[in-house]
């Protein structure tokens, strides 16, 4: 029953769009209430979806567009629980909003935005196609580019936006090149379709990948990892989005915790059999994965500003993720259920964060940490929320982080034992500093001295409700859920009999599959919904003891150093020994490797600009030069040529006469001379 409305999952949001858009203004707090009860429906239609489906079924409706393509709609536990995920933490968003935006002129331009983001995000989701999910995934971008520039008369805010929005587009590009060049080896094939069945489907892609040449697919998967790594903000294509913080904190906590930036792991985990089947491809997820996690959080070490902390994070637990995927390489399909776990975990933990730096914001009025301080005496609601979303972030035993990032630490290590342990060293350090940067932003926020004078209060109870309700969710998730959703996961890719022995064989994963798998090669990984995964889950050797309670050792650990570094009740040492202004190490994380610089200054200003300079002198000088003096030289014959035009009859007759004599004379010479 509940399946025949899941177009409502993303048409009810796109009502609210209409309605916030032309009568907003005229409504309660610009209309807010709709998106939060068209987000709120949704939720309700995901749950009574995830009731009629669990634990084996899934939904495919579909219906032609033109030519080759459809429209169409695609649940199965992969979409389902991204659809879950995506409709109850921005339901409690937009709840939060209405009492974070109330008073804001432009609160039903927000709100119509905030919905149309909702909506695109939640299509994008249950696209059943390639095309579809590209259309989707570029409304995304250009509503992210509406609400980073939301307060758009603050030049700050506008430039963060176009910068989002220009480069995203880099990332872009790169994924509809690889849509082309999947379609172009598709329509090759020339497939058989058979009724319902459309060039681009996601079920028809898995069933034709053996059919398209090894190098084929490392090109396309490359290309879709180029749309992945614009989205979802991983090296070097993440300098968008810590300035996305110029945004309302509510936009923040949806582009960083459950809209947008999470499209692009989604892309590679919808797209994981093309990424197995292609050589090389889950292996360069791994390395662009890991690097940006390190990357990233060693410039949130230093971070003043508490939403580009929480930013920073942002970038580094999306690295956790694709090099989660990445390990797929080694670990086949799990590596699935553990990315997508720490990606549902994490949408928690995040907009819980943000929304409590919003909390902050709102009652400080600033959000430089250097100018709070004690700020836990007169918020204790938000602190306390805060400290929940913190031990979360920061993998701290039994809550949600700790049984997702640590289990992708885990698997990491499987992989380095497979292919390469790079990855799994740079992620143990990242998860390092995850913890002392964290806790970092939570002392100097909440404890110690004040610092300035701020308004002393706790945030209304509009704002509180939403932060308790994720703070519960990034406590108790990972120890109710985590057995059901693996297994849940791990039957995704079954209900398309994806061979995956077949893929492993042109990926050249074979080696690795039966040395960890322990079963001959001739096995499939996963011919049956989640058969292959149980198998693979009881071949998996033991890690040693040492490796399993590392991920505890480095959350602990990174908690004790920041403590003894900024808890003014167990300080032992002080940051400038370590970090002083003059530190070389301490100006480079200021300036993010001078990021900035190179891409602007040297990059765009100097190269780019440059180039463009050079090609318009030679376009004006050469290429236009020769036309133009072409075109002068006929222009000046023909000016001599028209006197002979000169209207006078007269000398038309003597013109007339004088070619006479001429001929005459001519031919008389030419008989004199015999010539005639």
């Amino acid at each position: 029953m509940y399946a025949d409305y899941a177009y409502l999952i993303v048409g009810l949001p796109v009502l609210a769009f209409l309605l916030c858009l032309f009568v907003g203004s005229r409504l309660p707090r610009g209309g807010g209430f709709l998106t939060v009860l068209a987000t709120f429906a949704g939720l309700v239609l995901s749950l009574g979806i995830f009731s009629e489906m669990y634990p084996d079924k899934i939904i495919h409706q579909s219906m032609p567009w033109f030519a080759n393509f459809n429209v169409g709609i695609l649940i199965d536990p992969l979409a389902l629980v991204m659809l879950l995920m995506v409709t109850f933490v921005v339901t409690l968003i937009h709840t939060y909003a209405n009492g974070y935006m109330n008073g804001d002129p432009g609160s039903s331009r927000y709100f119509a935005e905030a919905a149309l983001f909702t909506a695109a995000m939640l299509g994008l989701i249950y696209a059943d196609n390639l095309l579809q999910l590209f259309i989707f995934w570029e409304l995304v971008g250009l509503c992210s580019y509406l609400l980073i520039g939301f307060w758009y008369r603050k030049p700050s805010a506008a430039a963060a936006a176009k910068k989002a929005f220009l480069t995203t587009r880099v990332g872009d590009v790169l994924f509809m090149a690889g849509i082309i060049l999947l379609y172009n080896n598709l329509a090759s094939l020339n497939i058989a379709l058979k009724p319902g069945e459309y060039l681009l489907q996601f079920p028809v892609i898995y069933a034709h990948l053996t059919q398209i040449p090894p190098a084929q697919l490392t090109l396309i998967a490359l290309g879709l990892l180029g749309g992945a790594v614009g989205k979802s903000g991983q090296f070097p294509l993440h300098v968008w989005l810590p300035d996305a913080m110029e945004g309302p904190t509510t936009v923040s906590a949806m582009i960083h915790a459950a809209t947008m930036v999470t499209a692009g792991v989604y892309l590679v985990a919808r797209m994981f059999p093309l990424f197995y089947a292609a050589p090389y491809g889950l292996t360069a997820v791994a390395a662009v994965g890991a690097f940006t996690a390190l990357f990233a959080a060693t410039m949130g070490l230093t971070a003043f500003d508490i939403k580009r902390v929480l930013a920073f994070s942002t970038v580094s637990q999306l690295g956790f993720m694709m090099a989660g995927l990445g390990t797929g390489a080694a670990v086949g399909t799990m590596a699935v259920g553990v990315a997508m776990f720490h990606l549902i975990g994490h949408s928690f933990f995040k907009a819980l964060l943000f929304l409590c730096s919003g909390s902050v914001i709102h009652a400080v009025n600033t959000n430089d940490m250097r100018e709070m301080g004690g700020v836990g005496k007169y918020m204790k609601w938000t602190m306390y929320t805060m400290l929940i979303g913190s031990l979360s972030l920061a993998g701290f035993p039994l809550f949600t982080g700790f049984f997702s990032k640590d289990e992708i630490i885990v698997i990491a290590y499987e992989y380095g034992v497979a292919i390469n342990f790079l990855p799994y060293i740079f992620l143990v350090l990242a998860a390092v500093l995850t913890a002392i940067y964290t806790f970092r932003m939570w002392f100097t926020v909440f404890t110690g001295k004040e610092r300035s004078d701020y308004a002393k209060h706790e945030s209304p109870s509009i704002m509180i409700i939403p932060l308790v309700i994720l703070a519960i969710f990034a406590f108790g998730f990972g120890i109710a859920a985590q057995g059901g959703f693996y297994s849940y996961l791990d039957s995704n890719f079954g209900h398309y009999d994806v061979n995956f022995n077949e893929l492993a064989v042109i990926g050249g994963h074979a080696a690795e599959e039966t040395k960890l798998a322990g079963e001959p090669a001739a096995e499939p990984l996963a011919s049956e919904a989640g058969e292959g995964a149980k198998a693979e889950s009881k071949a998996e050797p033991a890690e040693p003891w040492y490796i399993q309670i590392l991920p505890i050792i480095v959350a602990l650990g990174g908690i004790l150093t920041a403590s003894l570094f900024y808890w003014d009740k167990v300080k032992k040492f002080d940051p400038s020994l370590v970090t002083g202004d003059k530190d070389p190490l301490r100006k480079l994380l200021l300036k993010g490797y001078y990021q900035h610089e190179i891409m602007t200054a040297w990059f765009a200003e100097t190269i780019v600009y440059g180039s463009a300079l050079i090609c318009n002198v030679i376009d004006i000088k050469l290429v236009d030069g020769w036309l133009n003096w072409l075109s002068a030289l006929v222009m000046g014959f023909a000016q001599h040529v028209r006197k002979v035009q000169s209207g006078v009859v007269q000398n038309y007759i003597t013109a007339l006469v004088l070619g006479v004599v001429v001929l005459v004379v001519v031919i008389t010479m030419a008989k004199e001379v015999g010539l005639i």
